[in-house]
């Protein structure tokens, strides 16, 4: 069987630093540290959960989950990240689609995504030449009805479940959820961050209590964290991943240039080799 081997989560932008200089610093060290630590796990593959921001999948169709099952990405190249290319892995994303069936949950591919900032930025940082596979997951923040965290959390389960038995034994997996935290995007309360929610999202991450964030409703996420805050949900799978895991809030920054509250998280795995 292969092995989960790291799991973490980050906020996935990066903006002007003017004005906030040091606390852009910090976010920028803490993405880096995150970076820093998953190497070190020495994953075979990233899976990389997520949410498109309506450069791939449109609001004609949206679907609640989509796994890239191409074996090269080019990024769509928003916010200025550059169209570097970086490897997918075909064959893991074909067997994630394939076993998640068995937990009812029908994931739909894409074989043409062209990552936006939402990928292409952690990856830029966390995996900066390219060397470890990527599988984007996505899951639909941008269309309501969103999954339910319940749901969310069972698709981390279903990711688990893939890698520890349908993989091979000396595989070694990475789970990475980007997005978040608390963010209004063109609604009246743009601009604003609800620390209070984030420090919650975080504090429930690193106690091991990433059920009890399950247990919202996304009524419950948009009203608290808005309706970019709905992208907590691939933080929910990260965590149903790992489930019971502790981890430890590497940065957090409430930033209202910025738009929205940044922090990251990583899970202790219990030093796996």
């Amino acid at each position: 069987m292969g092995r989960i081997v790291g799991a973490f989560a980050t906020s996935h932008v990066l903006m002007s630093p003017d004005g906030i200089e040091a606390q852009a610093e910090r976010v920028f060290a803490g993405m880096k540290e995150i970076g820093r630590r998953l190497r070190a796990a020495r994953p075979d593959v990233i899976v990389l959960i997520t949410s498109d921001h309506l450069n791939n999948f449109k609001l004609d169709l949206q679907v609640p989950f989509i796994v890239a099952t191409a074996s090269m990405f080019t990024p769509f190249g928003d916010m200025g990240v550059p169209k570097t290319p970086f490897r997918g892995y075909r064959e893991f994303a074909e067997a994630l689609i394939e076993h998640a069936a068995a937990h009812g949950l029908d994931l739909a591919r894409a074989e043409e995504a062209r990552p936006d900032h939402g990928v292409a930025i952690p990856v830029a940082i966390v995996n900066p030449n390219g060397a470890i596979p990527v599988v984007p997951l996505y899951i639909n923040v941008a269309m309501e009805p969103v999954p339910a965290p319940r749901r969310v959390w069972a698709l981390g389960q279903a990711l688990r479940d893939t890698v520890e038995r349908h993989r091979p034994a000396a595989e070694r997996v990475v789970v990475l959820a980007t997005g978040g935290l608390s963010h209004w995007i063109c609604m009246a309360r743009q601009g604003d961050v609800n620390e209070a929610f984030d420090r919650e999202v975080l504090d429930r991450l690193v106690r091991g209590e990433g059920d009890r964030l399950a247990a919202l409703t996304a009524a419950d996420i948009l009203d608290r964290a808005g309706n970019g805050g709905l992208e907590i949900l691939n933080w929910i799978a990260m965590a149903g991943a790992v489930a019971g895991a502790r981890g430890e809030t590497i940065y957090y920054e409430p930033i209202p240039s910025w738009l929205t509250g940044m922090g990251g998280v990583a899970m202790d795995l219990g030093g796996a080799a």
